[in-house]
């Protein structure tokens, strides 16, 4: 918690999730990170249950849908605490892609949609997906896809390759992101509708490895064919030829919520660093620590760090203020250096534990696996700078 970003709220909060994580969830990640999905789930619907009963679920909801009504500034400083834990995140029901879908029906989707498939995504009674990005097209272009969605009555009918699909490994439904508007200007061509995935046609092909590891349940990344599924025209999400600017409604809390996260897995990595630094003897009475280079990679991880914190809670009280419309340059510049500081902080504290960094004896190797997508998801950090100095230069007559 940053007392600068402090609330009373946030203030009453924060400790009663620290010590829920800390006593919870540390120390039973490493089993719940190697044992197969169906084996752990039972437990991990368990902790859910209680951080219920705790009052620490989903607090980014209001308090009337069960929540704490925390603003995405004060939420982002939890984002941070629950990132220190690949767990921490889907115990409090506050995952991605969940999270971005909530938030993005509860602004845009009919009454009979939220009823249906929010209010139980709510509860964490089901999981949800988001199928945007496809193989065969430029991830860094969202307005070029070939999945296509045709109106045939009262229904649309969806064909299309997608991958990278997170979580939908057991998932309820997905929103997909399809073309329905062919002939429209290019941001308006695409809209997002919701598809059961027991859908006839919805064909889930495999959970993609990554670096290796292929994942299951929520920890997954899909790859699904969508062959002439049928659903209705009322599963369409706001208005045709929305989906543009849907994704990017929902990409500028999810950045905050991104960007925090890896700044709690940068804590971690740091505090274990440091550790192995200040224990691993490499002579008599010569710790690791006493290396002048591992002296710098601390100095240095310490500053990046803390530099990005105050960076992602200045754009997240700028988007609680204005929007993402208008905070877009803060958003843009967060993501790739906040991605970048986290390889960089992951990466020294794998060459400080040496062999053992690389193993999966701690959570260093999950996370350098799972989050070195950090650089590429959401646009490429190089996409991202080119856009940031674009808006610089254009304030110079550029």
């Amino acid at each position: 918690m940053t007392e600068l970003f402090a609330t009373d709220k946030l203030k009453a909060l924060y400790p009663k999730v620290k010590q829920f994580i800390e006593e919870e969830l540390y120390p039973s990640e490493l089993y719940f990170l190697k044992d197969p999905w169906d084996e752990v789930n039972h437990i991990l619907k368990a902790k859910r249950e209680k951080a219920k009963e705790l009052g620490l679920w989903a607090p980014y909801l209001s308090e009337e849908e069960g929540g704490a009504g925390l603003t995405l500034t004060e939420f982002g400083q939890l984002s941070e605490l629950l990132g220190r834990t690949p767990l921490g995140h889907y115990v409090l029901n506050c995952q991605a892609p969940d999270i971005g879908n909530i938030e993005l029906m509860h602004q845009f989707a009919s009454a009979e949609l939220k009823e249906k498939y929010l209010a139980p995504l709510m509860k964490g009674e089901i999981r949800s997906c988001f199928s945007m990005t496809e193989p065969d097209f430029a991830g860094s272009n969202p307005v070029n896809m070939g999945t296509t969605a045709v109106l045939d009555g009262d229904e649309f009918i969806i064909n299309g390759h997608k991958w990278f699909t997170t979580a939908a490994d057991g998932a309820a439904f997905a929103i997909v992101m399809a073309v329905t508007n062919p002939d429209a200007e290019p941001h308006k061509r695409a809209s997002m509708i919701v598809v059961p995935t027991d859908t006839p046609g919805f064909e889930l092909t495999r959970n993609i490895p990554i670096m290796g590891d292929m994942g299951e349940g929520y920890l997954s990344h899909a790859e699904i064919h969508y062959v002439n599924c049928r659903v209705p025209k009322s599963n369409l999400i706001g208005e045709m030829g929305s989906g543009f600017m849907l994704a990017q409604q929902r990409l500028g809390p999810g950045r905050i919520h991104h960007c925090m996260r890896w700044i709690g897995i940068c804590e971690r990595a740091f505090d274990m660093m440091c550790s192995r630094a200040a224990s691993r003897e490499l002579r008599d009475g010569r710790m690791l620590g006493h290396q002048q280079t591992v002296q710098n990679w601390i100095a240095e991880s310490r500053a990046e760090i803390n530099a990005s914190r105050y960076m992602v809670l200045h754009a997240a009280q700028k988007i609680d203020n204005e929007g993402s419309k208008g905070s877009r340059l803060e958003i843009s510049t967060i993501k790739f250096y906040v991605a970048d500081v986290l390889m960089k902080v992951l990466d020294r504290a794998i060459q400080v534990h040496g062999a053992l960094g690389i193993t999966d004896d701690t959570l260093l190797s999950f996370w350098y696996r799972h989050e070195r997508g950090a650089r590429i998801y959401d646009g490429p950090d190089e996409v991202h700078k080119a856009s940031l100095a674009k808006a610089i230069l254009k304030g110079y007559g550029m």
